[in-house]
C-alpha cells in the first residue's frame, strides 16, 4: 500500500470527483501545430500523462484570441470553432484512461510577444513601466539571442492601452472560448489570471495606472476578471466547474500584487461562482535568479506556505504548485495548507509518476533535476524538452516496442548514455552486456553530482533501474576487439564519455594543475598513478583512509567530506568558462575556496539552459567567484595563472588551477572495433559532447533502434 494515502484519495472541485488530488500544472509547451491545431504530438503528450495515473490535467495557455494575445510560435487556439475537433480528440484520449482535463484560458498581454513579432497591437491596462536595469541578457549566446522575437523591420511597436470597448472584446474572448471547451469535451476551465498576463496585469498595482473603474482598489483591479467570470458563468453554466490562478506575489514588483491582494480576490472569485483557486508568483526579471523564486520556483515547498495563507481565507479548495515533492505534499494535504497539487516538471520527467506512487514504487520514479532544460526551450521559441526523459513531446514517434529479432548487445561504458541504451534495449527484448572499465558505474555523472546535488537523483534512479533489469553488467572490464569477439556481439553501443586532456599551456605539468579527469579521480576516489603523483604523502594517505571507509562510494557521503577536507589550495583558478567550469566554481567556493574563471570566450556556460545559466551565474557572482572572460591563458607558474585581456598582460594568485578545457568526443574504441568487423555505434558524449541531456536521449534512441 503506498505510503501517500491523502496525495491519492479522490477529491472534488464544485461537482467534478478527481480519482486522486494530483493535477498536471499547466505549462506552455510549444506541442501544437503553427496554425494552432491539436495533432498527434500534443495528444500524445498529453495522453501519456493521462494514462500515467494523474488525477487531472491542466492543458496549459490556450490562446482565446489565437492568433493574437499568443506568447508562443506553437501555442494551442481556441478563438474559433474550428479548433474544436482536434481538442476534442485531446480529451477524449484523457478520459480514455480515466483522467480528468481543464483548459487554461489565456491572453498574454504584454507579453504576446506573436503579437510583437506579427506586427499586431499590444493589449495592455496602462503603458507599462519601463523594464528594470539587469544585465541577464548579457549571459545569453549570439546563437540564442537570433531566436528571440523581434518586430518587423517596416512596423514599429503599437502598445495599446485597452478602452471600453476593448475590455468588452476581452470578456467575449474569453466567454467563447470558455464555451468552446465544454464543446470539445474539457471537463473543467482554469483561468489563467498570473503572470502578468492581461488578468493579472489588471489585478497588478505596478501595471494597471488606469484611473476609471478598472483601475485604483483592488476590487477595481479585479472588476475585468470577475466580467469574465460572470460572462463565463452565463455561457457554460453555473455547475460547470471554473477555478482561477493567482500570483501570492509578484517579487521584485514595487506595488506589484501582494498575498493580501490575493487572498483580496480569492475572496472575490469564491463570491463570484468558481469552485477553486490556485496559487502562484511571479518575478520581475532583476536578477539571473529572478525566473527561479517564481514563478519556476527552485526552492523546495517555495509557494507552499502562500497557498495555506490563502486557505485559511476561503472555503473552496485550494491547488499548490511549486516543487512539491511527494511527501511534502501528501502532509500539506493532510495538515489542511492545500487541497490539490499541481505538479509540471516531474510530470515532464516521468509521466507515470502517479501510478508509481500507487504501487509503492517511488524509487522508480525518474526524478526532475531542475535544470530548466524545460522551459529554456520556450525563451529560444522551440519545442518544450526534457533533459532526462527523452520521450517527453516525442512520444507520438518514441515508443518502447518489444523486438521480434532478439540480438546480443554489447554496451561499453557505464555512464548516462551507456546505462540509458542498456536498459532500453534490455526492455524490449534483447540479451544485453554493459562493460564499464572502473570500479563504478555512473561515469561522470556521479562527478556531477558532487557539484549539483540533483544529479545525485538521476545517478540513483539509473542504478536501480539497471539492477532490476536483465542487463549483465560486468565492472573492472576493459572492452577491447577480442572481447567483443568472444562474447558474440551482434551490435555493440560505444558509449564510454569524452577525452578530457590539459591544453597546450605552459606549465601545465606542474603538480598543483590537475585536468579536468584528475580532479574527477581525486574527488571521486579513483586516483591513477598519475594523479596520485600530484598528491603529498599526508594528501595520499587522507585519500587512502576515505576509499577504506567508504566515503568515496557514496555521493552524500562524498559532499560532507568536501566541506571538511579536499587536497585543494585556498585560491582555485578554473581555466574554462563552460558548463563543468561553472558548477566547479559554485562546488569549490561553496565550500571555502576563493575562486577565478578564466574563459577564453565571450559567452559563460554556453552548454547550459538559458534560465540555469542565469542561475549559476548569478550564485557564484554572489559566492565572490571572479569571472573573466575573452581571456586567454598564456602560463601557469607556481604561484599564478598568467592572461592576456585585449593583448594586455594580467595574472591572478593561484595555489591551486584547474583545467575544465580540453574536452573532445574519444572515437578511437569505436575505430578500432570497426576495423575489427564489429557493428558499432558511438552514443554519448565520446560521439558528440552533449552532457547528461544529450547522454540520455543518446541512449534511449539507440536502445530503440536495434
Amino acid at each position: 500500500m503506498s505510503h501517500y494515502q491523502h496525495l491519492l484519495k479522490p477529491g472534488k472541485v464544485g461537482g467534478l470527483t478527481l480519482r486522486n488530488r494530483i493535477m498536471m500544472a499547466p505549462m506552455g509547451s510549444n506541442y501544437a501545430d503553427p496554425d494552432g491545431h491539436c495533432s498527434e504530438r500534443i495528444q500524445a503528450f498529453y495522453e501519456a500523462r493521462a494514462k500515467g495515473g494523474v488525477g487531472l490535467i491542466t492543458m496549459g495557455s490556450i490562446a482565446i484570441a489565437f492568433p493574437a494575445g499568443t506568447a508562443e510560435p506553437y501555442q494551442v487556439g481556441i478563438s474559433k470553432d474550428e479548433f474544436i475537433p482536434g481538442l476534442k480528440a485531446l480529451t477524449e484520449r484523457v478520459h480514455k484512461h480515466g483522467a480528468k482535463i481543464a483548459v487554461q484560458l489565456q491572453h498574454a498581454g504584454k507579453t504576446a510577444v506573436r503579437d510583437l513579432a506579427e506586427g499586431r497591437e499590444l493589449w495592455v491596462p496602462s503603458l507599462p513601466p519601463a523594464p528594470p536595469q539587469s544585465d541577464i541578457m548579457q549571459a545569453v549566446t549570439p546563437t540564442e539571442l537570433s531566436t528571440f522575437v523581434r518586430p518587423p523591420a517596416d512596423k514599429p511597436v503599437t502598445i495599446k492601452v485597452m478602452e471600453k470597448a476593448d475590455i468588452v472584446q476581452m470578456v467575449e474572448w474569453f466567454a467563447a472560448a470558455a464555451k468552446r471547451a465544454q464543446q470539445a469535451g474539457f471537463d473543467a476551465i482554469e483561468l489563467h489570471s498570473a503572470h502578468s498576463y492581461i488578468l493579472a496585469g489588471f489585478l497588478s498595482s505596478y501595471y494597471n495606472k488606469r484611473d476609471d473603474e478598472y483601475g485604483g482598489s483592488i476590487e477595481n483591479r479585479a472588476r475585468l476578471l470577475l466580467e469574465v467570470i460572470a460572462a463565463i458563468r452565463e455561457r457554460v453554466g453555473q455547475n460547470f466547474p471554473l477555478w482561477v490562478r493567482l500570483d501570492a506575489h509578484e517579487l521584485n514588483t514595487p506595488g506589484g500584487i501582494t498575498l493580501e491582494d490575493c487572498i483580496a480576490v480569492s475572496k472575490m472569485v469564491e463570491q463570484a461562482g468558481v469552485n477553486a483557486v490556485s496559487i502562484s508568483a511571479y518575478a520581475t526579471l532583476t536578477t539571473g535568479s529572478a525566473f527561479t523564486a517564481a514563478p519556476l520556483v527552485h526552492k523546495p515547498a517555495g509557494f507552499l506556505d502562500w497557498a495555506a495563507a490563502v486557505k485559511k481565507e476561503v472555503s473552496i479548495p485550494v491547488i499548490a504548485v511549486g516543487r512539491l515533492e511527494p511527501d511534502i505534499a501528501d502532509a500539506a494535504i493532510a495538515s489542511g495548507k492545500c487541497d490539490f497539487i499541481a505538479m509540471g516538471r516531474k510530470l515532464l520527467a516521468d509521466p507515470e509518476l502517479p501510478n508509481k506512487l500507487t504501487a509503492d514504487r517511488e524509487a522508480d520514479i525518474r526524478p526532475c533535476i531542475y535544470c530548466y532544460v524545460c522551459v529554456s526551450q520556450v525563451f529560444i521559441n522551440q519545442r518544450v524538452k526534457c533533459a532526462v526523459n527523452a520521450a517527453t513531446g516525442k512520444e507520438f514517434e518514441l515508443k518502447v516496442i518489444m523486438t521480434d529479432k532478439p540480438k546480443h548487445i554489447v554496451v561499453v561504458g557505464g555512464g548516462p548514455a551507456g546505462i540509458e541504451a542498456a536498459v532500453t534495449a534490455s526492455e524490449r527484448g534483447h540479451k544485453v552486456t554493459l562493460l564499464e572499465r572502473s570500479k563504478r558505474l555512473g561515469g561522470t555523472l556521479f562527478f556531477a553530482a558532487l557539484a549539483y546535488p540533483e544529479n545525485g537523483k538521476l545517478l540513483d534512479y539509473h542504478l536501480r533501474q539497471l539492477a532490476q533489469s536483465k542487463v549483465t553488467v560486468k565492472l573492472n572490464t576493459t572492452a577491447t576487439p577480442k572481447l567483443i569477439s568472444t562474447l558474440n556481439a551482434d551490435e555493440v553501443f560505444v558509449a564510454t564519455g569524452a577525452s578530457r586532456g590539459m591544453p597546450d599551456i605552459q606549465g601545465c605539468e606542474l603538480s598543483h594543475v590537475w585536468s579536468g579527469e584528475q580532479l574527477r579521480q581525486l574527488l571521486t576516489g579513483e586516483v591513477s598513478t598519475n594523479t596520485s603523483n600530484k598528491l603529498t604523502a599526508l594528501q595520499r594517505l587522507m585519500l587512502g583512509a576515505g576509499n577504506t571507509l567508504g566515503l568515496t562510494k557514496h555521493v552524500d557521503k562524498l559532499q560532507r567530506l568536501s566541506h571538511l577536507w579536499m587536497p585543494l589550495g585556498k585560491r582555485v583558478t578554473i581555466v574554462g568558462g563552460g558548463l563543468v567550469g561553472l558548477e566547479l566554481a559554485e562546488f569549490l567556493a561553496e565550500r571555502g575556496r576563493e575562486v577565478t574563471v578564466i574563459e577564453a570566450g565571450r559567452n559563460l556556460g554556453i552548454e547550459l539552459s538559458i534560465v540555469r545559466r542565469w542561475r549559476v551565474l548569478d550564485h557564484v557572482r554572489q559566492l565572490g567567484v571572479t569571472l573573466i572572460t575573452q581571456a586567454d591563458v598564456t602560463a601557469i607558474d607556481t604561484h599564478a595563472v598568467h592572461y592576456k585581456v585585449d593583448e594586455q598582460p594580467r595574472s591572478c594568485l593561484a595555489d591551486t588551477v584547474v583545467m575544465a578545457t580540453g574536452i573532445t568526443t574519444d572515437n578511437s574504441l569505436t575505430n578500432s572495433l570497426i576495423a575489427a568487423g564489429h557493428t558499432v555505434k558511438d552514443i554519448g558524449d565520446c560521439n558528440d559532447v552533449a552532457y547528461i541531456e544529450g547522454a540520455i536521449s543518446a541512449g534511449y534512441k539507440a536502445g530503440l533502434s536495434c
